[in-house]
């Protein structure tokens, strides 16, 4: 176990180095292959982790909850109109409350700011299972599934297409500290934040890789090695609904769309998927779709994560 990861915060990507996420990887691709074969690997046990849940969730929710109990601990899901957070308290008290309670505290929220913030008063490590801003776990599961795919990840051509959200920011990060090259097909008006373009591009000159931001779809999926794609509408956003369909228009991911990526290109979603929007059925349930093994190392990663965090 990597000594200098324990007790370390997971709020989002940037904050961490690629040798880092690198260790999580490793980790992750070990406790797959003994979950695979049924072999424990207790390397929790007892350990108490607090779930806050601000937003539903399936994919973070599930695995967490299954990770932790295979790991030997146990989480507690904390629905935020449950906790006093939801009636007022501050999250300085309840990140001090919650701290002498709990080994470590995960939170799905709106607000990147909170997390930080419960970050900052809790004496336990918080990571962040979501945020309008950022969603590191997902990005790990990500870089988790191709690596396996593509046996590497160094000089990876991955093309993102669609909205340049939460998603995309924490992909787009981690991608340039591993040396791969990064390219967003994204509307006028649906770029991701300037700071993480400038963040990534940092990281992707001592890496070795790229952070581009282009408008065709076409562009991006040209030779790529992996597609990727995440909803045009996310929670919070349903009033903006009919206006994101009409400027999302044409950066699904079809069978069209995918004739121009590399022969053994794979497809990649974070789920939900909206059939008929960012992506079909047939694509999704293709033979070179690899979105349920993605969906599935959202676990082994995040068992990776908080073995090193909580150990």
């Amino acid at each position: 176990m990597a000594e200098q990861l324990k007790g370390r915060d997971f709020t989002r990507i940037a904050a961490w180095s690629s040798e880092d996420l690198k260790t999580v990887l490793d980790l992750a691709d070990r406790l797959k292959e003994l979950q695979q074969k049924r072999e424990e690997h207790r390397l929790l046990p007892g350990r108490a982790l607090g779930m806050i849940f601000q937003k539903p969730s399936t994919r973070t929710r599930v695995s967490f909850e299954v990770g932790i109990a295979q790991l030997g601990g146990f989480g507690l899901y904390l629905r935020a109109d449950d906790l006093q957070l939801g009636r007022g308290e501050t999250v300085k008290d309840t990140a001090t409350v919650l701290s002498r309670y709990l080994d470590g505290i995960l939170i799905r929220t709106f607000a990147q700011s909170d997390v930080e913030e419960l970050a900052q008063y809790a004496s336990v490590p918080v990571i962040n299972g979501l945020t309008d801003e950022a969603h590191p776990c997902q990005a790990l599961a990500d870089v988790m599934t191709i690596r396996e795919e593509c046996g590497r990840l160094s000089g990876v051509r991955i093309a993102y297409l669609g909205d340049g959200n939460n998603v995309c920011a924490s992909l787009m990060t981690a991608a340039a500290k591993l040396g791969m090259r990064f390219i967003a097909a994204v509307p006028r008006g649906y770029e991701p934040d300037d700071d993480v373009v400038k963040t990534a591009r940092r990281a992707a000159v001592q890496s070795g890789g790229t952070a581009e931001i282009v408008r065709e779809p076409q562009e991006a999926a040209r030779g790529a090695d992996v597609l990727y794609t995440d909803v045009w509408t996310s929670m919070g956003q349903d009033e903006e609904r009919k206006r994101r369909l009409r400027d999302l228009s044409g950066y699904g991911i079809d069978q069209q769309l995918l004739g121009l990526a590399g022969d053994d290109a794979i497809v990649l979603h974070c789920l939900p998927a909206h059939y008929g929007e960012e992506i079909t059925e047939d694509v999704l349930y293709g033979p070179q779709s690899r979105v349920w093994d993605q969906a599935e190392n959202r676990l082994h990663a995040q068992k990776a994560l908080l073995a090193l965090l909580l150990g």
